[in-house]
């Protein structure tokens, strides 16, 4: 297991980073960057995605035929956690959510002409994406096959929808849509998963729900369905093969936010080094302090820890394999170290840590979502734990 980066690797880490320091973080700085969601504003998003693709750092997931970098998961991993120190580095390089696993997903699973159509638009950051999976309740939260949003037939070409989705990240701006639906009644193949256009009758948005955080662009949205219609030529894959769709884009998106929160965790650490070593505190900086010195070691090993199982399940994928428990039990642990290292941070800064000087608060308040989106903590705990019953001492092979 050698974790050595390749020249070519490291050479595009280094200039992630410089792009992120260098362009990113003063705009970052700049309290006119921000939109009124606490968001880049869309004028100097403009300009720094210019930039990031005038130096090579776009859309670093997607093939290099399609105007991506083709980077496979492990470069991905390096590349999103550099690009994750600053909170406008992921989406000033088209490498965040939603977009990133809406491309992910329909890079391996569109034919063709869907990709030229619906892919395309989102690889050259000409439109935004959003998938809508998640229902109010009874409907499907984290068990997608309680799905509720039908799609029936309508003739031998044609698919209509009803329903009800909720906290549908992106909705609001977004021109391309993944939407799952259920298509019968059976009990593993229910959910189908088809393609909309923003101007496609028959759907609205009933509101952009407020959240406790910063959000990310088009927000999190309750939408309702009356009678869209979708040609079957913009269904994803087969009929009852929406699990599977999901599966293929949760494996990976599940991932890459461990990667952004990695250099996130990374970030709220810088924020507080320079400072435990030149503010002094009883005669002492506040580095010398032994307690001090525990609170880094503590974020350093998490975050250690956290890149350490990112990259062994990176690896898995890239192998071939689902890395279920190794994707579920990074995203666990990488979701709590960025709320821990933040805290952290915060805490070494003192007042300044908790005031708007300093991009903590922000982060803080960004932190705990980390912890339900793509499946809670819960669920993927249970994941951990049937991969270990089933698998018995198994579960801790090398291979």
């Amino acid at each position: 297991m050698d974790f050595t980066l390749s020249n070519e690797l490291e050479n595009l880490r280094q200039r992630v980073s410089k792009f992120v320091s260098d362009e990113i973080m003063p705009v970052e700085a700049d309290p006119n960057s921000f939109d009124d969601h606490e968001n880049i504003a869309p004028e100097p998003l403009k300009k720094l995605r210019e930039k990031a693709k005038a130096n090579g750092l776009w859309s670093p997931q997607m093939p290099v035929q399609r105007g991506g970098l083709g980077l496979n998961t492990v470069g991905m991993a390096v590349f999103y956690e550099e690009a994750g120190r600053s909170r406008f580095g992921p989406v000033c390089m088209n490498c965040a959510a939603p977009d990133d696993g809406n491309m992910i997903l329909l890079e391996r699973c569109a034919t063709e002409e869907q990709k030229d159509r619906w892919l395309q638009p989102i690889i050259d950051g000409r439109v935004r994406s959003s998938i809508m999976m998640t229902e109010p309740a009874p409907g499907a939260g984290s068990d997608p096959t309680s799905m509720l949003t039908t799609a029936s037939p309508k003739g031998n070409d044609t698919w209509v929808i009803d329903g009800h989705k909720w906290f549908i990240t992106g909705a609001e701006g977004a021109e391309h849509f993944i939407l799952l639906a259920r298509t019968s009644d059976d009990t593993h193949h229910n959910l189908t998963t088809f393609l909309f256009h923003r101007d496609d009758p028959g759907w609205e948005i009933l509101r952009r729900i407020p959240i406790m955080g910063p959000e990310e662009h088009g927000g999190h949205c309750e939408i309702q369905f009356s009678g869209l219609e979708i040609p079957d030529a913009n269904r994803l894959m087969g009929v009852g093969e929406g699990m599977k769709s999901v599966q293929i884009r949760l494996g990976t998106a599940r991932l890459t936010h461990c990667m952004r929160w990695l250099g996130m965790a990374k970030r709220a650490i810088e924020e507080c080094l320079e400072y435990v070593g030149t503010r002094k505190n009883f005669g002492m900086l506040l580095s010398e302090h032994e307690g001090v010195q525990w609170m880094l070691a503590d974020a350093a090993m998490d975050i250690g820890i956290g890149r350490l199982m990112t990259m062994r399940a990176a690896a898995k994928l890239d192998s071939g394999d689902q890395a279920r428990k190794e994707v579920s039990m990074a995203k666990i642990f990488v979701s709590e170290l960025l709320h821990k290292s933040i805290a952290t941070a915060i805490q070494l800064n003192g007042a300044r840590g908790y005031s708007k000087d300093l991009p903590l608060e922000w982060m803080y308040r960004y932190a705990p979502q980390a912890k339900l989106v793509d499946g809670a903590s819960e669920v993927h705990k249970m994941v951990i734990a049937r991969n270990l019953l089933s698998q018995g001492m198994d579960f801790w092979s090398w291979d």
